[in-house]
């Protein structure tokens, strides 16, 4: 079976991550979450994904969000978002992860932009289940890459190219500059001077963009990073000292928090 089933800190919880080795830039995602609570992270990618039970309860642009069955979740890239349970019986869902370049490469309009997290349309939700199940079961190049096209068709009329928010130029400054910083221990006096700003003002309106505190950025940042050398096989310890944690128990801990499960359980499965 593809991908390999990840254990959990709480054992009713239960995932599964798989990148089709021929078609680089996509991750499939599948779990039943009951007790485990996703702390702020982001994915460098568009995230689509469907509920099949339960409700789910998160976090994304400053608001509160429910997924349940019948609804899709569409999600930009580069946001915080968190994640847990609204039922004492958890949620079932499925989830794709597409970088942007790949997306743009397959979809007649470039540059999608999602105003809604959840929208209600149970028919397309049941579609989109559907496609996803069948990515999961193809061994196929040729069908994968079909069956991805087919995909991004249902989402395509929930997506609008127009009006995209853009990072003011200050804040791409910072996020880039976390970016080419992610192993050096920074400060607020740093991270403001690079925008331009006095500390705490730069603090405040950086909150009131973001939704997070450049902490909380710079740690999402710093995971999903090590999420990507864990990726191409490198030692848990390395990815600890290249994305700036204090050691491997460090990386488990915040990996844990932020995606369910140990990176070495992580590796394990999307190399498998």
């Amino acid at each position: 079976m593809q991908g390999v089933p990840q254990q959990f800190e709480f054992t009713p919880d239960q995932a599964q991550f798989f990148h089709p080795p021929t078609r680089a830039g996509i991750e499939l995602y599948r779990a039943h979450i009951v007790q485990h609570a996703f702390e702020p992270h982001t994915h460098a990618a568009y995230g689509f994904g469907t509920v099949i039970s339960g409700v789910e309860r998160f976090r994304y642009r400053g608001g509160e969000h429910l997924a349940s069955p019948g609804s899709i979740v569409t999600m930009n890239p580069d946001i915080l978002h968190t994640g847990r349970a609204d039922t004492d019986t958890g949620w079932q869902y499925h989830m794709i992860y597409i970088e942007p370049a790949l997306l743009d490469e397959i979809a007649d309009k470039p540059g999608w932009w999602f105003d809604q997290a959840v929208q209600r349309d149970p028919a397309r939700a049941q579609q989109l289940s559907q496609q996803l199940a069948a990515l999961w079961q193809t061994h196929d190049a040729l069908a994968f890459d079909c069956l991805l096209a087919q995909l991004l068709q249902t989402l395509a009329p929930l997506a609008t190219t127009q009006g995209t928010p853009q990072r003011g130029q200050r804040f791409d400054r910072v996020i880039d500059y976390m970016h080419a910083h992610l192993a050096t221990r920074l400060n607020l006096e740093t991270l403001a001077a690079v925008a331009g700003l006095s500390p705490f003002h730069f603090l405040r309106q950086f909150q009131a963009h973001y939704h997070a505190t450049p902490q909380q950025m710079l740690m999402a940042l710093r995971l999903y990073r090590a999420k990507q050398l864990l990726t191409q096989g490198i030692a848990p310890a390395m990815v600890a000292a290249d994305c700036g944690l204090a050691d491997q128990a460090h990386l488990s801990r915040s990996f844990l928090k932020r995606y369910g499960t140990t990176p070495a359980r992580y590796q394990k499965a999307i190399r498998g």
